[in-house]
């Protein structure tokens, strides 16, 4: 197995298969002497709840969303119901 001009290298089906490693399944490297070990990472919803406590409260901007959408929409009023 070669690495790629980018750092890459493909993870073999059978090891995928083995571990339930899929398409965007977390994995972290790690170096043990000469040794690069990789490992899944267990309890992925980490990276989404991560993700989500990092943006809570960053919006600084009170409005309604009825008001965002009439923005998305290019509208000058709201719409009401």
């Amino acid at each position: 197995m070669r690495v790629t001009e980018k750092g890459q290298v493909t993870i073999p089906i059978e090891i995928r298969q083995q571990l339930g490693i899929v398409p965007e399944t977390e994995v972290e490297f790690y170096v043990i002497g000469n040794e690069i070990r990789v490992r899944k990472v267990e309890g992925q919803q980490r990276r989404g709840r991560d993700l989500i406590s990092r943006l809570r409260g960053r919006g600084a901007v009170k409005m309604t969303t009825e008001e965002i959408m009439a923005l998305t929409r290019d509208e000058d009023e709201p719409r009401t119901s």
